[in-house]
């Protein structure tokens, strides 16, 4: 079997196993490519057939140094060597390779910089963004955001939500991960009020056959994460907020807020959906700016 080959049931393995997502799979292909193009060389330049088999301890510190004089910076060299090692793990476990030459292989050392959220009034004006508009998009917008920011949810989790996923009774809502599977989060009444105009007013003008989705685009269909991305880009523009605010600075500002407003590290753990509780003690290092 070709290297490629064995490259496309690795993916396939981490698409059905481990349920990566698109953007994990692409990256994990990029990589995977890349050093399968190395192995090649290094094997031609040997004079043998390019095989994984030629993937030994020293063809791999050949790959890294390569990345490093080829200016990747270090944290992209410890993605692509922590890809390796996926890899080759896999690649031993189903018997196509003897022994495993990235088992001792310590990993680049990378400091990663810590959130930088908002400050409450730079929240609260991108917030406000959608209101100035009146708009049935611009409410859906004000509904996403003020759920997004409230919740802390990850914007893939937001743009997956459904109708079955709103209690207005009890005032909170079902999210949906991976790691922390279904939990339940409470939402600030008020915020509950303006989900309630969006779901009464709004989305019936725009739902087509009835669907589950509870963000709908203007085509009737369920919201992507790509748009929401282009939308929130737009009010963080028109808050005068710059290009530079992601869903995920969001998600931030909100672990920060509540941290500094007396909520315990377990609960914000828990509404964070954090596997570890280190995940989220990295906002008790980070400072709200003014």
């Amino acid at each position: 079997m070709s290297m490629k080959k064995d490259i496309e049931l690795f993916l396939k393995y981490l698409a059905t196993e481990k349920a990566c997502s698109e953007n994990t799979l692409s990256a994990y292909s990029n990589d995977l490519g890349q050093l399968a193009s190395f192995v090649q060389v290094k094997s031609l330049e040997k004079g043998t057939k390019p095989s994984w088999v030629q993937l030994d301890k020293d063809v791999v510190i050949q790959y890294m140094l390569d990345l490093k004089e080829k200016k990747y910076a270090p944290a992209t060299v410890a993605r692509k060597l922590a890809t390796a090692k996926s890899f080759i793990s896999c690649m031993v476990t189903m018997g196509k390779l003897q022994c495993n030459p990235t088992e001792n292989l310590a990993s680049p050392h990378v400091s990663k910089p810590l959130p930088t959220p908002l400050s409450i009034s730079q929240v609260q004006a991108l917030l406000n963004a959608p209101c100035k508009e009146n708009s049935l998009e611009a409410k859906r917008d004000r509904a996403m955001l003020e759920l997004l920011y409230a919740t802390g949810m990850r914007v893939s989790q937001l743009v997956a939500m459904n109708l079955a996923d709103i209690n207005l009774m009890e005032n909170s809502i079902t999210c949906t991960s991976r790691t922390a599977g279904q939990r339940c989060l409470p939402v600030n009444p008020r915020i509950m009020g303006i989900l309630k105009d969006y779901l009464e007013n709004c989305r019936p003008k725009v739902e087509r056959d009835e669907g589950l989705a509870l963000f709908l685009n203007q085509r009737g269909e369920r919201l992507t994460r790509q748009g929401f991305w282009l939308i929130l880009k737009g009010y963080a523009e028109k808050a005068g907020l710059g290009s530079s605010v992601t869903p995920h600075t969001l998600r931030h500002s909100f672990a920060v807020h509540k941290l500094n407003a007396g909520a315990d590290l377990h609960s914000v753990q828990q509404m964070l959906g954090h596997a570890h509780i280190l995940s989220t003690k990295v906002y008790q290092q980070v400072r709200t700016p003014l």
